[in-house]
C-alpha cells in the first residue's frame, strides 16, 4: 500500500483505541521537583512509518527496512524499521499521563520514514508532519511546543532551501497555535525563527534550520550564509544579550564532530566553525543547546579559544528504533525531561525515559521507564559547563565505569554488552570535548590517531 494511501486510512483511529498507554515516570522520591525548578520536554526524531504492520512476510512489515527482513516486529515496532503509530502515541500518552508539569516542549524534527525518495513527495511529508503537529496539540492543547525542522522533513529529503517553500509555508500554518507572528515569518522565509518562553519572559528559544549547513544539502552547497541565518541568529542574540535575555538554541543537526567515525562533522565543517564562533561571542547568552539527528544520547560541552568550558550541548536519542542494514547497535526508543532554574535558566538535570522495545513487544504493553537521572548516574552537581567538563575528563580515564555506562546509555540501554575499544572511546571523548576542527584535530594527536584533514 502506497505511503500516502495508508496515511489517509486514518491514524486517529489506532490512538483513540489506545487509552491508558501512560505510567507514572518516576519513583516517589523523583517527582514534584521543588518550586524552585521547572521542566520541559524534549522529544526528537519520531520518523513514522505508517505502513508498517505485522505480516508472516518479514520483507513487507515496513517501507522503511527497504525489503530487508524485519528482525522481530512486534506492536510497538522493530529495530529494522521506522516507529509504527502505536510507538510514537505510547511516548506522548506516557508523557501526558506522567504528572510531571512542564513549561514547554521541545521537538527537534524529523517526522517522515527513512524510505527511497521515489516513496515520498512533498504532499506526503506535509501530511506526516501535520499528522505528528495534530497528535501533540490534540494531546497537550495547553502545552507549549517549540519545533525545529529536521532534514527528513523535506522531499527530497536534505534539499531544504534558502527561500519560501511549500514545506516552509506549510508549517507555518500547522505550527500557528504555538508561535507568534514574528516566528511565523522567518520560519516561512528560511525554516528558523525566535520566541520568548511566555511563561519565562527572560528566556528565548532560537530554532535553527541546520539542515542548510548538511552535506547532503546540494541547494547550499556553495552559499556563505544560506538563507542569511547566520546574520540573523547573530543580531538575535546580540539583542538578547542587550536586553539581559537567556536562549536555549534548539536544532535538528548538530553542532560539533559525530562520536562513532572520526573527523567528520554533523553539519560541514566551514559552517560548523562558523556556528561555533558565533556561540563562542554570546556564550554568556547561551544557557544550553540542544538537539537530535543521531538518534543517539551524547553530550558535548563547547570550550573558548583557551579550553575552558562555556556551553553544554545534548544531542537527544530518537523515538525511532530503526538501525542502518550496515550497524551492529541501535537505540531503545527515548524522550527527556529537563530541569532548569527559572530564575537564570541554568540547566539542572536530566531525567531520561525509554522503552524497552523487546520487552515492549513481547508483554504487548507500553511500559516506559526511567533509564537515569544524570546528575546520580554520574555524581556530579548539575548540567552547567564545568560539572561536564570535569565528568568528561573522568571519561577519559583508563578503564572509566563512568564511561562503560555513559556508553550504554548512548544506545539507550539497548545491549549492556556492547564495548567500546581504544579507537572507539578516542571518538567518543574527542567528539565529547571538542567542537572546533584545531581542538579535535589536538585530541586525536593525543590519541596517536591521525586526524583527517
Amino acid at each position: 500500500m502506497a505511503l500516502l494511501d495508508v496515511l489517509l486510512c486514518g491514524l486517529w483511529v489506532v490512538w483513540r483505541g489506545q487509552p491508558g498507554l501512560g505510567l507514572p515516570l518516576a519513583p516517589a522520591g523523583c517527582r514534584s521537583p521543588a518550586s524552585a525548578v521547572e521542566q520541559f520536554w524534549h522529544v526528537t526524531d519520531l520518523h513514522l512509518d505508517p505502513t508498517y504492520h505485522i505480516t508472516d512476510d518479514h520483507t513487507k512489515v515496513c517501507a522503511s527496512s527497504k525489503g530487508i527482513n524485519a528482525s522481530n516486529p512486534g506492536p510497538f515496532g522493530d529495530v529494522m524499521c521506522d516507529s509504527p503509530y502505536k510507538l510514537i502515541l505510547s511516548a506522548f500518552d506516557f508523557i501526558k499521563n506522567s504528572g510531571q508539569n512542564a513549561s514547554f516542549m521541545i521537538w527537534t524534527g524529523d517526522s517522515p520514514p527513512h524510505v527511497p525518495v521515489y516513496e515520498l513527495s512533498t504532499d506526503t511529508v506535509i501530511m506526516v508532519i501535520a499528522n505528528m503537529t495534530n497528535t501533540v496539540q490534540s494531546l497537550f492543547p495547553k502545552l507549549q511546543v517549540f519545533p525545529a525542522l529536521g532534514n527528513h522533513d523535506y522531499w527530497p529529503q536534505d534539499q531544504l532551501p534558502t527561500f519560501n517553500s511549500k514545506v516552509y509555508n506549510a508549517v507555518a500554518d500547522l505550527w500557528k497555535p504555538w508561535l507568534d507572528e514574528e516566528a511565523i515569518q522567518t520560519l516561512r522565509k528560511g525554516g528558523f525563527y525566535s520566541q520568548k518562553v511566555p511563561t519565562n519572559l527572560n528566556l528565548r528559544i532560537i530554532s535553527l534550520n541546520t539542515n542548510l549547513y548538511y552535506g547532503p544539502n546540494i541547494v547550499t552547497l556553495n552559499k556563505s550564509d544560506p538563507a542569511n541565518q547566520f546574520e540573523w541568529l547573530e543580531n538575535t542574540l546580540n539583542t538578547s544579550q542587550q536586553n539581559k535575555e537567556k536562549v536555549y538554541i534548539i536544532a535538528h543537526i548538530p553542532v560539533g564532530y559525530l562520536p562513532f567515525t572520526q573527523s567528520t562533522t554533523a553539519v560541514r565543517e566551514r559552517y560548523n566553525e562558523k556556528l561555533i564562533n558565533i556561540f563562542r561571542k554570546y556564550s554568556n547568552v547561551i544557557a544550553g543547546q540542544f538537539y537530535g539527528h543521531t538518534h543517539r544520547d551524547s553530550i558535548m560541552v563547547a570550550s573558548d579559544e583557551k579550553g575552558s568550558p562555556i556551553n553544554s550541548v545534548f544531542v537527544a536519542p530518537a523515538v525511532t528504533p530503526v538501525r542502518g542494514t550496515l550497524q551492529k547497535e541501535t537505540n531503545n526508543p527515548g524522550i527527556r525531561l529537563f530541569q532548569y532554574d527559572p530564575h537564570d535558566y541554568k540547566l539542572l538535570d536530566i531525567l531520561q525515559y525509554y522503552l524497552n522495545l523487546t520487552d515492549a513487544n513481547l508483554k504487548g504493553e507500553s511500559n516506559w521507564k526511567l533509564e537515569y537521572i544524570l546528575t546520580k548516574a554520574y555524581n556530579i552537581e548539575d548540567l552547567q559547563p564545568s560539572s561536564l567538563y570535569e565528568l568528561a575528563k573522568e571519561f577519559a580515564t583508563p578503564d572509566s565505569e563512568k564511561f562503560v555506562k555513559y556508553y550504554n546509555y548512548y544506545y539507550v540501554s539497548y545491549n549492556s554488552s556492547v564495548t567500546c575499544n581504544e579507537k572507539c572511546k578516542a571518538y567518543q571523548i574527542c567528539a565529547i570535548m571538542n567542537l572546533d576542527h584545531n581542538s579535535y584535530a589536538d585530541c586525536l594527536n593525543q590519541y596517536y590517531i591521525k586526524p583527517y584533514l
